[in-house]
């Protein structure tokens, strides 16, 4: 079968799921906020299964075992829509910071109020990122994860990065450690592209940044971890996809 029509057939399955989801989900929110989590990994890994079985794209999660309990920020690579659910089963209790157009969506929206996610108002600026903070600090102090990407959007693989200062006041203000996530995503799910190309993308855990840096000291270090090991694995996903494959990959995900 053909990579455009294994990728029409996904992304078919990919939205007829996610509509069965949303309306399940409709039920959760009249109860505890747990059980529209225990939804919503159900709805990550069917993805993820049907990925493997529709476009033959698989998944290895490494170092998920340095990922420490409690309150702390998770600090992902962005290069596809994939890791905004793939790495939900692999999170405690993730609150994810985005922007605050997603929670006007209708069904989608109610579900990330229900989830009490994050909204950003990207136009404030100073204000937005004071009202982000003090949330983020809310949530830490429960117990609850932070996910954000430091980089704001989706960027292709090897694209030169454009971390925002954001992630370093939002490790200074709450005071908890960060862990660093790589990833090669972009190569088989590339931003722009209803193309999947099958291979396995990788998830790389890195070891954790202790509070009390400075912030310039922090995403300095951030950024290096990150990058450095994201190189790895785009390399090590050219040579999985091949140069042809991987050429038509690289392309699609130019802006």
């Amino acid at each position: 079968m053909s990579v455009i029509l294994r990728s029409v057939l996904f992304n078919l399955f990919f939205y007829l799921n996610l509509v069965v989801y949303l309306m399940a989900a409709m039920v959760t929110l009249l109860l505890p906020r747990r059980y529209l989590f225990v939804l919503a990994r159900a709805w990550a890994r069917t993805n993820l299964w049907l990925l493997r079985v529709v476009c033959g794209i698989k998944a290895d999660f490494r170092g998920l075992e340095k990922i420490p309990p409690g309150g702390l920020i998770v600090a992902s690579k962005h290069q596809s829509v994939w890791e905004t659910f793939a790495l939900l089963p692999y999170i405690d209790d993730p609150t994810f910071i985005l922007k605050r157009e997603l929670m006007w969506i209708p069904l989608f929206g109610w579900c990330l109020w229900k989830a009490q996610m994050i909204p950003v108002n990207r136009g404030a600026r100073g204000p937005a990122l004071a009202a982000m903070t003090e949330r983020a600090k809310i949530e830490v102090q429960r117990g609850r994860q932070i996910v954000i990407f430091p980089e704001g959007t989706r960027r292709p693989p090897g694209a030169e990065p454009r971390y925002k200062f954001g992630v370093a006041y939002l490790y200074a203000e709450t005071g908890v450690p960060c862990v660093p996530v790589a990833l090669n995503s972009g190569l088989f799910w590339p931003r722009r592209s209803f193309r999947r190309f099958p291979g396995t993308v990788v998830v790389q855990v890195c070891d954790p940044i202790a509070p009390g840096l400075e912030k310039s000291d922090f995403i300095a270090r951030l950024q290096d971890t990150i990058e450095s090991a994201t190189a790895k694995l785009v390399e090590e996903g050219k040579r999985e996809l091949g140069p042809e494959v991987t050429a038509r990959a690289e392309s699609r995900a130019r802006p």
